[in-house]
């Protein structure tokens, strides 16, 4: 089961209501990540703290609101902002500039849209520590002049996967790069995206150099007037760029795509980008082009099909936990979201596809 909260009011409202009812959930996001930033940076919480005071500049700019929801989180959890601060920096204080070996990754995400279906649909695993499964939160965010926003995201964090009223959706995949920087970290980039009411407006957040660290964020949109479309888009400290196939169908997993961004000084640093990311990536490409083959549905059925699938087990789409790389490093799919933007519809498992059902929500 994943804890349901409907926030609204002010920004520093929203946070303290995050925080105050969902604090079990923010303090399992911290202590996992405490072990975590030790285990792969060897970095104390007091040092992982201190380095994510370097991002409140870039946030401020951004959206000071923001800020405040996450010191809302912080007094409603009663914790201090720092500790909240490092779980919405998290990714780049664990794997920015990563230099260790075995790096266990995942992530799988998938968009079929227009010329293939009239719908828009975009969905994803979420592959990561198999503890956090006890931290997820499914909000529901209400705020003033802006879209309200349904996001699947983890204790204390205020940007993850979802979609809101406007039709806009997002997923996102890590990328485990050399470089980093000063500027806004990924998952608050996320929530930036949510915020927008527009593709164009979402893409003006996160374009140039404004992303702290590489990722890629799958990005669906829906005016409910028979027109979407998705675009795949790979940011980083050194840039943006669009990846992939535009004619209906997006696939992206943890390894960069684009040679515009590894031209610009960008080097992929996941080691098993042959063996786990690009094997899972050709097999959901597989998977949609026997649908397509075969003359079957393109819908959320068919992405469930696709998101259960266990093909190269443990290093599949549903991805299993790897027993043979240090613990701190053993992921797996921990959710599965399915979001039509056509129709506003989100499904959701908690845990392993193989393993558990969708719901709707």
């Amino acid at each position: 089961m994943i804890k349901k909260l409907i926030l609204q009011g002010s920004a520093k409202e929203i946070g303290r209501q995050h925080g105050s009812k969902g604090k079990d959930q923010v303090v399992q996001s911290l202590e996992t990540y405490e072990k975590l930033f030790y285990g792969f940076k060897k970095l104390t919480w007091k040092q992982a703290r201190e380095y994510a005071f370097k991002y409140v500049n870039a946030i401020e700019k951004l959206d000071h609101q923001l800020i405040e929801e996450m010191e809302g989180i912080a007094e409603g959890a009663g914790v201090d902002f720092g500790d909240i601060l490092a779980l919405n920096a998290r990714s780049e204080i664990a794997l920015a500039n990563y230099k260790g070996s075995n790096f266990s990754d995942g992530c799988t995400a998938i968009a079929i849209t227009s010329p293939l279906i009239e719908d828009t649909i975009i969905g994803q695993n979420w592959d990561w520590k198999a503890q956090q499964q006890n931290s997820l939160l499914l909000l529901e965010i209400h705020q003033p002049s802006k879209p309200i926003i349904k996001m699947v995201t983890e204790g204390g964090m205020i940007g993850k996967i979802g979609f809101n009223s406007s039709g806009l959706g997002v997923c996102f995949n890590a990328l485990l790069t050399n470089k980093s920087s000063d500027s806004i970290p990924i998952h608050i980039g996320l929530r930036s995206v949510l915020d927008s009411d527009s593709l164009s407006e979402a893409i003006s957040k996160i374009k140039g150099e404004n992303i702290a660290a590489a990722a890629s964020y799958l990005i669906g949109y829906d005016d409910q007037k028979g027109n979407g479309m998705a675009v795949n888009i790979e940011v980083s400290p050194v840039g943006i760029d669009m990846v992939g196939d535009l004619q209906g169908r997006l696939v992206h997993t943890n390894h960069l795509l684009s040679n515009s961004l590894m031209n610009n000084g960008l080097t992929d640093m996941n080691e098993f980008i042959f063996e786990d990311s690009m094997l899972r990536k050709k097999r959901a490409e597989q998977l949609i082009s026997r649908k397509l083959l075969n003359k079957e549905p393109l819908n959320m059925e068919a992405f469930k099909e696709w998101f259960s699938d266990q093909f190269n087990a443990p290093n599949s789409i549903n991805h299993f936990e790897n027993e043979f790389v240090p613990e701190h490093r053993r992921m797996e799919t921990v959710f599965s979201i399915i979001m039509n933007l056509s129709k506003r519809k989100m499904l959701l498992c908690v845990g392993k596809p193989s393993e558990s059902y969708y719901e709707e929500v």
